[in-house]
């Protein structure tokens, strides 16, 4: 049995002290709350300048009020918004106000889920507003906007219609057995599969550059003490983020730093260098570079160029230290003492690329950055780039295993019945991004990522 719809506020600007501070209320006592606060009822969709009253009829405050009537507002809801001075006093005065006055505060997310629960927003639309304020960077804050506009939502939607298409044609077929139509040579049939197989193609490889702009890719620097991981880490950093000596073992913990490379977000790490050492807490750092390696996206196995390399065996080592599956660029670095030129180096080690770079001077640092995007499959954002998420990834592939296994059982089996339940899994799986259909607890982890007011 659903519950009753409450009234719920919430502060839609961040908590502390600032010019303005806006308070927004959603639900059905909006109206009693906002002529008990104001006096009388704001003309919908008016911004007015009034006084927000407390119970004894005193000014808390005076902003400006704006009511938003059902259904025409961010939640489908009457909302009221009362944009107040924004001292940490006056908006604790005006909540307490409105939560006397029958609201509840609201939680994180719960504007926004109104909103798709009232059909304002897919929940594409409703994760987008999330990603738009976490976006860190401009190519992320176009592509949230793009997915918040609806893009992204078209694109499945397409691809559900033709979903939709081919099964009504399979299950047309089954239904009229007199026309002992051969499915497997049917040429239709065949030209209506190639399309939604290009179409799953093209909508992945959005999807996974859209999880790339928005998660970035875990890059972790590794290697032997003072093989210039530091160096390498502050170069790609462009500041002085890690302490470089030429005392071996100076790097003793995790150093994190946010950097973006045309658009790609990467959360690199420097580490300890991989060496046997009796010191505890260099063994405690080692140990540290081992669990970061087992969790990276992309492994930089930094090599001192200056030194004898020809020590194979010791190289093959390191990188049997790398988890295997993990992809790694083996970088030789101090080539400025080395001679070497910048770029790709002929040979590869390990079946994994080389590249000669100088953090000190730069030199091939260009193509290291664009290395690690061409490994991490990422181009740069265009106009048609979108917001995604590891959910959305995961569902669309998901839907295409079961369009797999359709077209499978169709070609071996001839079993117009097995592809049409396959094709019922597909579009589920992709009902499931638009959240036309999901769980409670899907929606419940969604919602509680947003923050309040949101």
């Amino acid at each position: 049995m659903p519950q009753p719809v409450v009234t719920i506020a919430g502060r839609a600007t961040p908590p502390g002290r600032g010019g303005i501070a806006v308070i927004r209320v959603s639900g059905p006592g909006v109206q009693q709350i906002a002529a008990a606060m104001l006096g009388k009822l704001p003309q919908p969709r008016h911004a007015e300048l009034r006084d927000f009253l407390d119970a004894e009829g005193q000014a808390i405050d005076t902003g400006i009020a704006l009511l938003f009537s059902a259904p025409d507002s961010y939640t489908g809801e009457d909302v009221l918004e009362l944009q107040c001075h924004g001292g940490v006093v006056v908006t604790e005065l005006l909540l307490e106000r409105v939560l006397a006055l029958g609201a509840r505060m609201a939680r994180p997310g719960e504007f926004s889920e109104r909103a798709f629960l009232n059909d304002k927003l897919d929940l594409l639309q409703a994760e987008a507003v999330a990603d738009l304020i976490d976006a860190g960077s401009r190519a992320a804050a176009r592509a949230a906007q793009r997915s918040l506009r609806g893009d992204f939502s078209a694109a499945v939607l397409a691809l559900n219609e033709e979903v939709t298409g081919l099964r009504v044609y399979i299950e047309a077929a089954i239904d009229f057995p007199d026309e002992e139509l051969d499915l497997l040579s049917d040429s239709e049939l065949r030209q209506r599969i190639a399309p939604v197989a290009a179409s799953f193609a093209r909508l992945e490889k959005t999807t996974r550059q859209g999880c790339l702009l928005r998660d970035g890719l875990h890059v972790v620097l590794a290697g032997r003490p003072n093989s210039g991981k530091s160096s390498l880490f502050n170069a790609l950093a462009g500041y002085a983020a890690a302490i470089v000596t030429s005392q071996p073992g100076t790097t003793r913990d995790l150093i994190r730093e946010q950097i973006n490379i045309d658009g790609l977000p990467l959360h690199v790490v420097d580490t300890a260098g991989l060496r046997s050492t009796l010191d505890p807490v260099e063994q405690e750092g080692v140990a540290r570079t081992r669990a970061q390696l087992g969790v990276a996206d992309l492994a930089l196995l930094v090599i001192d160029a200056s030194e004898d390399t020809s020590d194979l065996a010791g190289i093959a080592g390191l990188l049997g230290e790398i988890p295997a599956g993990i992809p790694v660029l083996v970088v030789r670095n101090k080539i400025d003492l080395s001679g070497e030129p910048p770029g790709t180096a002929p040979e590869s080690l390990g079946g994994h690329r080389v590249l000669r770079v100088s953090a000190l001077t730069g030199a091939g640092l260009d193509e290291l950055r664009l290395a690690i995007k061409t490994l991490a499959g990422f181009s740069d954002p265009g106009e048609g780039t979108v917001i995604a998420r590891q959910r959305h990834l995961d569902t669309l592939q998901r839907a295409q295993a079961h369009f797999a296994a359709g077209c499978r059982v169709l070609e071996e089996r001839q079993a117009g019945e097995l592809f049409a339940e396959e094709l019922l899994q597909v579009q589920n799986a992709l009902a499931e991004i638009t959240g036309e259909f999901g769980s409670d607890d899907l929606l419940g982890k969604i919602f509680a990522s947003f923050c309040i007011g949101k």
